[in-house]
Order: structure tokens, then C-alpha cells, then sequence
């Protein structure tokens, strides 16, 4: 069977243009949302409470230390001994300032030596990370 087609029909034709605009705002969608949260939710650490706080300053490098002992910069996974030469180009740029955020139960002996390391790698001020206090504003 053959089928006949009227003369004079018109074609029929999809229009892409719809179809990558919505591809292209899910793309900046999912770019937005991985982004934000990429620095503060890096480790999943149980940060003491404080009444004050103050907030996170980007340029600063990041030292985490997890409940395990685990040593962290910018969240990326590093050791003891290599944390002072990573850390040290780092400072120029931060005036020797450096954020550090451990474990609200994690080991105090492990905290006292990074911050042995990060002295000795030249810095010279600590920004502590805490979280708020229940009932402050």
C-alpha cells in the first residue's frame, strides 16, 4: 500500500530552541547549587557553638581536622608532615592568616599539632570556625 500525501502539506518540523534553553538553565542551575556549598559543607564536621560569630572570609586557606585526627587544606586530604610546605604559599596571600575548623569531639592532641604546623609554617593568626548557638540571633 502506498499512501498519498496532499500536495501543498506542509512539513512537519521540531523546533530545538525550547529544548536547549531549558538544557542550558539546568546547567546553570546545578553549576549555582554545587558551588555554593562546596566550601562550608566540604567535611562533615561537628563544629563547637559560639554565641558570636563572624563570617567566613573566602581568601583565607582552611585547615579541618575530623574527629578521627584526619588533617584537611581547602578539603582536600593531607598529612601532618606535608600540611606546613603546602601551607606556606598559601599565607602570602592571606597575611598569615589561616582558618582553622576541627571536630567539636574529635582529638584535642591532634588540633594542638596543627597548629604547631601552621606556626611553623609562618602563620601568624588562627580564625577559629564555630557554628551559632541555639537562641542567637
Amino acid at each position: 500500500m502506498r499512501r498519498r500525501f496532499r500536495e501543498g502539506a506542509d512539513e512537519v518540523t521540531f523546533d530545538f530552541a525550547p529544548m536547549v534553553d531549558i538544557v542550558l538553565l539546568l546547567l546553570i542551575f546545578f553549576f549555582l547549587t554545587s558551588s555554593l556549598g562546596a566550601r562550608n559543607n566540604a567535611l562533615p564536621l561537628d563544629l563547637p557553638r559560639a554565641s558570636t560569630t563572624v563570617q567566613e572570609t573566602p581568601a583565607l586557606p582552611v585547615v579541618s581536622v575530623d574527629r578521627a585526627g584526619k588533617v584537611f587544606l581547602n578539603g582536600k586530604a593531607t598529612t601532618l608532615t606535608r600540611l606546613g610546605s603546602q601551607l606556606k604559599p598559601l599565607l602570602a596571600t592571606s597575611g598569615g592568616t589561616v582558618g582553622l575548623r576541627a571536630d567539636e569531639r574529635g582529638n584535642y592532641g591532634a588540633v594542638v599539632r596543627v597548629m604547631d604546623e601552621i606556626k611553623k609554617a609562618g602563620g601568624e593568626r588562627l580564625a577559629l570556625g564555630t557554628r551559632k548557638a541555639a537562641g542567637t540571633p
